[in-house]
């Protein structure tokens, strides 16, 4: 049981990290990106769907990488 309780840990650090990513670099929202990170804003819903979910895939490839 434990390593699933470990495993919802990790998920869950890793979607805090993407909704602070995102927020920094205004990814998903309807504004650009004034730093010049993120998706621009013509961009499809779809594009910026599938931007999250690889975002969020690099989330959790962070936060489960072996400590050094």
């Amino acid at each position: 049981m434990e390593s699933t309780t470990t495993a919802r840990r990790t998920e869950d650090i890793a979607l805090d990290l993407l909704k602070f990513v995102a927020a920094q670099a205004n990814v998903g929202s309807k504004g650009g990106g004034a730093t010049g990170f993120g998706v621009a804003a013509t961009a499809k819903p779809e594009d910026q769907v599938t931007h999250l979910l690889e975002l969020y895939a690099r989330c959790r490839q962070a936060v489960e990488a072996p400590i050094k």
